[in-house]
């Protein structure tokens, strides 16, 4: 049977999703927890790679395997073999042909900062802090030129080679948030590597002065990367919802609220 499981992680001690030579990742683990547990040896895969350092409130991975164990019981047995940093919050049984990368017709990342010139160390390694002042107004302006079909690659770092670099965002939002958060949310079909962090950097560029907001359009025709803003810290970053438009199965799992 193929099993999505709805899970959620703090990234900060792994090198990402996806499994690495270097070190520990939270492919990795989910899936030693899966083989244990369930005594098979199955391949867990995942909504996308999410980086080093970036966590994910919500997230879908799916594998292939034979379970004896109810799927409404499968995640807190699945629990118990995880650390605490990783959990499971759900569990369903979706068609054979599903799978939890390609499946996925949209993705929505949160990046939170906070402004502030003392550090908050409940924040570290949960948002990113700024020094300087920002206003949002400008930011959510900056951040509506974004939305739409665009050739992103000014926005992003150089890793796996990719066919294109056009992508399209459905939004862009710049919103506060309590305890003096500042939270930037895309929605998009994909993204290229980095490019929610550089999107990110240069909307808190946007919102301290340093550009205007009618410069994104012209920092995206220029496919320039040391135009925009820098690429910020993964700690700020989260896979936030996600979407299966056409998989009814995952209706339960909440995945994009």
């Amino acid at each position: 049977m193929n099993i999505a499981l709805s899970l959620s992680y703090v990234g900060t001690a792994y090198h990402g999703w996806q499994v690495q030579k270097n070190g520990i990742s939270v492919q990795e683990t989910v899936t030693k927890a899966v083989n244990q547990l369930l005594k098979c040896d199955t391949y867990v895969s995942g909504a996308g790679r999410t980086d080093a350092g970036v966590h994910a409130r919500k997230y879908l991975a799916n594998f292939k395997a034979d379970c004896s164990i109810p799927l409404d019981r499968l995640p807190l047995a699945l629990g118990a073999q995880l650390p605490e940093d990783i959990a499971v919050n759900g569990a369903a049984e979706v068609p054979d042909g599903f799978d939890a990368r390609f499946s996925c017709t949209k993705k929505e990342y949160a990046y939170y900062v906070y402004p502030a010139r003392m550090r908050d160390p409940f924040r570290v390694g949960r948002a990113y802090r700024y020094h300087y002042p920002l206003d949002l107004g400008r930011m959510q302006a900056g951040a509506q030129y974004f939305v739409g079909t665009h050739d992103f690659n000014a926005v992003r770092s150089v890793g796996t080679p990719v066919k294109s670099t056009v992508r399209t965002i459905f939004w862009c939002e710049v919103e506060p948030c309590p305890d003096n958060l500042i939270r930037i949310r895309v929605c998009g079909d994909g993204f290229l590597y980095n490019m929610v962090r550089a999107i990110s950097g240069t909307l808190l560029y946007v919102g301290s002065g340093k550009l205007a907001p009618e410069d994104v359009p012209r920092i995206l025709e220029s496919r320039d990367r040391e135009l925009a803003g820098p690429t910020l810290p993964a700690c700020g970053l989260f896979m936030n919802r996600l979407w299966y438009d056409d998989t009814p199965e995952l209706a339960p799992l909440r995945l994009n609220e």
